[in-house]
């Protein structure tokens, strides 16, 4: 079983609450990308079905754990999404409804509804859910993981336990890495780039694609700091034509103005961006209050790429906006 590092106090919840009986029927880990919620939804399902617990952790070893490890166990489902925007449909969000009325067959007796990364969540299928949710068979458990709990109805969330994850240190993930068999090289480019986030460290060294979006991070960066609005809009047109992979490179330069304006105040903080030495640049360009400025711009961007508003638009007029601002 993948050792999860950090969020200790969050894991000895989860088991405390499976040693008095007390597991919860809905659960919501929240918390940035690659913090190990997934990870940590899986021990929360192996605790709920593992055949044979030892001192209140998953054994690892019995049937219900390998399959829950392998993703095909036949009473954890993953309700599929759908749309341009990968979200749960109304369909779906019925269709889990009249499942979850149809008892499992495995020894712990229950039945597990797994919705992952809730990004782009409506309304309606929220709806869809909430009764069941509300009042659930004694043997249906409701997992979720988001960025944010803001995805949700506040009467989602009133339903809920929620958990929010959190980060490891540097160390931590250099541990992490070096478990995977990682080369020190490999693990010190990672972690510079991603610090304690175990998750895009490992993202970091398996994907070109998220590489390509670290080094156009420090490309719109550069473009930032010269001032240069047409080499900005050209940087982030590359990745145009993909909602997540604009909203992916949004969060980035957002941590990296975040430290802009902390290395303002404190020049020996530690970086949390994918690139702390523009930061550092950039920090010499900006003031406080411009880089709150650049940071609303981005989110405002950010949310308007999520409702579906025309990239290109979107891209053209953030670039004016931070152009106008420095």
């Amino acid at each position: 079983m993948k050792k999860i590092y950090g969020n200790e106090y969050l894991i000895s919840t989860l088991e405390n609450m499976i040693r008095r009986d007390k597991a919860a029927h809905a659960v919501l880990f929240y918390g940035e990308k690659g913090s190990g919620k997934k990870l940590i939804a899986k021990y929360y399902i192996k605790l709920l079905l593992c055949e044979s617990l030892i001192d209140g952790r998953p054994c690892g070893r019995c049937t219900a754990c390998k399959n829950v490890e392998s993703g095909y166990h036949p009473d954890v489902i993953y309700p599929a999404k759908s749309g341009k925007l990968g979200g749960y449909s109304v369909e779906t969000a019925g269709a889990v409804s009249s499942d979850a009325f149809v008892k499992p067959n495995n020894k712990s007796g229950k039945k597990v509804y797994v919705f992952t990364d809730c990004r782009n969540f409506d309304s309606r299928p929220q709806n869809k859910l909430l009764k069941l949710i509300e009042e659930p068979p004694d043997y249906a458990y409701f997992i979720f993981t988001a960025e944010s709990k803001s995805v949700f109805l506040p009467t989602i969330i009133s339903r809920c336990v929620c958990f929010g994850t959190s980060i490891c240190t540097e160390e931590q993930a250099e541990q992490a890495l070096a478990e995977d068999g990682y080369s020190h090289e490999e693990i010190r480019n990672a972690v510079k780039c991603f610090h304690g986030n175990i998750g895009m460290c490992r993202e970091y060294l398996l994907d070109d694609s998220l590489r390509r979006k670290v080094d156009l991070t420090k490309s719109l960066a550069d473009s930032i700091i010269r001032r240069d609005e047409y080499a900005m809009n050209a940087a982030f047109y590359t990745v145009a034509k993909d909602r997540n992979d604009v909203g992916e490179v949004f969060s980035m330069l957002d941590k990296l103005i975040r430290d802009s304006a902390v290395f303002q105040k404190d020049p020996e903080a530690r970086a949390i961006s994918c690139f702390g030495d523009a930061a550092r640049s950039l920090s010499e360009k900006l003031g406080v209050y411009q880089a709150a400025r650049l940071h609303r711009y981005i989110e405002k961007a950010r949310s308007a790429v999520e409702s579906n508003v025309n990239i290109p638009l979107v891209i053209a007029s953030l670039c004016a906006e931070i152009i106008s601002t420095v």
